[in-house]
């Protein structure tokens, strides 16, 4: 096998066992420690925590550990969330999201700066475009991982399965679903009684075991590798200070493409953050019950994983102007059906509609902008990748901030405006890269070997 290739096979897989564990916890968070809100305040400080790590800490780690080892580490740091989760407490589980939130930057940064260099180095040796590469190699990565939502929710729904308690849904209670959502407990007629501690146990167990061979997994069969800008003796000696490094992640920002991209990338966790908290609640929990979310969002997860694999082969013929257009219809098409939709449970097929539709639209949003930034910032992959972090994040912060004080269709609005915003500001991206860097791929390539300084093109 290729050995590039076994690479980044490795990293999916790693991927994808831990986040079978870390998907399945973070969507159980609300129901398994629900007392004072607990689990919706270990996401919210979670995620907080990973807007400050993505300020200093990824070219901190990636430059003193190296990709590897940083992934290694980082990967820990999830499992920490897992041990947590066994004795759930205000002094367990939120040490230990912050624990994760520090840990989250550096695990996606090394990931993204390991897939760029490799997409690279083997474009290089085999004459091809190291762009389509790229794409190839996160359309892969995202076909396993995103497969990692599919065996997080089967577990779960396996093991609590004989837990549950199904309750039927009034007519009245079908009013308050929707769009025009009561903010009530409406959704609370449809509840499931809490799982014994043994299953609960038997659950957490599985998913840290699964964190655990993640770990080894990267350990073990990963190779190390080098970024094209630390390949000298002098650059490897060089350990950038703390607040250098702080700086390098908003120095970047002096780049007009980066600003040019945070509508886009804020977007991606502004979209993943609706299905997950205002979807799978307000049209499926409310509608059918709290048992087919699983079966939902494993749906989601299926079509989410091929997609990956589908929009990354074939962006070499489409271009992603053409792929981010689709996205962008798909998307629009959803949130002006989802705002006039009155969920009924004698339309169980149109639930599992919409999240299939969301699913190739986040697979081309994941894959393309990975792609985006690795293409236009591949001599600043460092800094690049943590303000892509960074501004995810924001926009999770932002979609869970108002989740509990705005009405659905208030969050669709929004939704959609940021959507619009994007592909605004994505589309002056590319215009500046079409009429103003015209032989930026090969310039790039030959000065990828020079520290980061400065801009290579603006």
């Amino acid at each position: 096998m290729e050995r590039n290739l076994k690479n980044v096979l490795v990293i999916s897989f790693g991927f994808l066992l831990l986040f079978t564990a870390y998907g399945g916890l973070q969507s159980l968070q609300s129901s398994l420690n629900s007392e004072e809100g607990l689990g919706v305040a270990s996401l919210s400080v979670l995620y907080a925590a990973l807007i400050i790590s993505s300020m200093f800490l990824p070219p901190i780690l990636i430059k003193k550990l190296g990709c590897k080892w940083t992934i290694a580490g980082s990967m820990c740091c999830y499992i920490a969330f897992s041990l947590g989760n066994f004795y759930a407490s205000w002094y367990t589980l939120i040490p230990t999201s912050v624990i994760l939130g520090l840990g989250g930057a550096p695990l996606w940064s090394a990931k993204c700066t390991y897939l760029t260099i490799a997409g690279n180095s083997y474009a290089e040796k085999a004459g091809k475009n190291g762009k389509d590469i790229i794409n190839q190699y996160f359309g892969v990565f995202f076909l396993i991982f995103q497969s990692s939502g599919i065996w997080g929710n089967l577990i779960s729904s396996l093991i609590f399965s004989q837990a549950s308690n199904k309750v039927e849904i009034s007519e009245e209670s079908l009013v308050c679903c929707g769009a025009h959502d009561c903010m009530s407990e409406a959704t609370n007629t449809t509840t499931s009684a809490g799982p014994s501690e043994s299953l609960k146990y038997t659950l957490l167990g599985i998913y840290t075991a699964s964190g655990v061979l993640a770990v080894l997994l990267i350990v073990i069969f990963l190779d190390q590798i080098k970024s094209d800008q630390a390949e000298t003796e002098k650059e490897i000696q060089k350990t950038p200070s703390l607040w250098s490094t702080f700086l390098a992640t908003f120095q970047h920002l002096k780049d007009k493409r980066q600003c040019l991209l945070i509508p886009l990338t804020m977007y991606s966790g502004f979209e993943q953050g609706f299905l997950a908290g205002d979807y799978t609640k307000t049209y499926v929990t409310c509608a059918l019950g709290i048992h087919y979310v699983g079966y939902v969002m494993i749906f989601f997860s299926a079509v989410n994983s091929l997609c990956s694999l589908l929009f990354g082969k074939i962006s070499q013929f489409t271009g992603r102007k053409l792929l981010f257009a689709l996205a962008t219809v798909t998307n629009t098409a959803c949130i002006i059906a989802l705002l006039l939709w009155k969920p009924h449970p004698n339309q169980l097929v149109v639930f599992f509609i919409f999240p299939a539709l969301w699913g190739m639209s986040d697979a081309i949003w994941q894959t393309q902008t990975n792609g985006l930034y690795g293409v236009l910032f591949e001599k600043h992959k460092e800094a690049a990748f943590a303000n892509y972090r960074l501004w995810e994040s924001c926009g999770f912060v932002i979609a869970f901030g108002y989740s509990t004080t705005l009405q659905v269709y208030i969050k669709l609005y929004i939704l959609l405006a940021v959507l619009v915003l994007s592909m605004v500001t994505y589309g002056v991206v590319e215009y500046l890269e079409t009429n103003c860097s015209p032989g930026t791929p090969t310039a790039t390539k030959k000065e990828n070997v020079g520290p980061h300084t400065q801009e290579t093109k603006m």
